[in-house]
């Protein structure tokens, strides 16, 4: 999809950070052929991938500058923040796509450091970036703020309890945005992936994933371009009224009252179904998983 000069974001420039590959890689692009100016941020391990990402938005016809930096970490955010702003102008719409599944163990297992570690990335990190951007928002009297949460702040995740808070933190973040600066021209909404297919979920075990796509109404996976069309209408002027909205993006999963589960958890639901055996008391040992931006609900 080629950029769009008198596209519907013709003149704004957009960040969107967790960029290096997934639902930001696709949102990136999608801004960008709207006509936008778009700054990415991703983490240093993802280097390469948000290098991929600038080439791509750009390859589009559209501006793009990036930087890396962690979201967790206010010092970093305001380098990250200067040296894109420097190279593209004020930052007018902000996508908090950044996230991730630090640890995945039962609540008595998970280690306090996993717990913190994905509210500070999950949670800290949208409030980080909004905070240094709404003065310069307000002081237009225009801004869009995309805060991508999950399904998971709905109906919570099997063994994953600092994703699904966080993420459902991350609905309270956006209304409180909503109260205090709606008047100001801004809006702030949030967007709630369910199954999509990135790298990470396809890469679940075929069970678990089978499982899910059998509860999902629309029975299959969602794209990434599905969750950034979504974001690319809340960025446009078509949007300004449309704010503190939750849109949940999961082919109907959120009426389903099962929750997206571990393979422990499907053989236990098997069995409860079938008749043959007790729900497993026990809880599992804590999984750590390697740190990356999670694009599954």
């Amino acid at each position: 999809m080629s950029a769009a000069a008198g596209g519907r974001l013709a003149g704004r420039v957009a960040l969107v950070t967790g960029a290096g590959g997934g639902i930001g890689r696709a949102i990136a692009l999608r801004l960008g052929a709207e006509g936008a100016a778009v700054a990415l941020m991703d983490l240093a391990a993802a280097r390469e991938a948000l290098s991929q990402t600038e080439a791509a938005v750009r390859e589009s016809g559209a501006r793009c500058a990036s930087a890396v930096g962690d979201v967790a970490d206010p010092g970093s955010v305001a380098q990250a923040l200067a040296a894109l702003q420097a190279a593209l102008g004020p930052i007018d719409c902000l996508v908090n796509n950044a996230g991730l599944t630090g640890h995945i163990a039962a609540l008595t297992r998970m280690s306090a450091a996993g717990w913190e570690r994905e509210l500070a990335v999950n949670l800290s990190g949208p409030f980080h970036l909004t905070q240094a951007l709404l003065p310069g928002m307000v002081e237009r009297r225009w801004g869009r703020i995309v805060n991508i949460s999950s399904v998971a702040a709905l109906g919570g995740l099997y063994y994953q309890a600092g994703y699904s808070a966080s993420k459902a933190g991350l609905l309270g973040l956006t209304r409180t945005v909503v109260l205090e600066h709606a008047r100001h021209g801004i809006t702030c909404n949030a967007v709630l992936p369910g199954l999509i297919g990135t790298p990470a979920v396809l890469g679940m075990p075929p069970a678990v994933l089978n499982d899910a796509v059998a509860l999902t109404p629309a029975r299959r996976t969602g794209e990434p371009a599905e969750i950034a069309s979504v974001v690319a209408f809340l960025c446009s002027p078509e949007a300004a009224f449309v704010n503190g909205a939750e849109i949940p993006v999961d082919g109907g999963g959120h009426l389903s009252p099962v929750v997206l589960g571990s393979g422990r958890e499907l053989r236990e639901r098997q069995a409860a179904q079938r008749g043959d055996g007790q729900l497993i008391a026990t809880v599992p040992a804590a999984c750590t998983v390697t740190e990356r931006p999670t694009d599954a609900a």
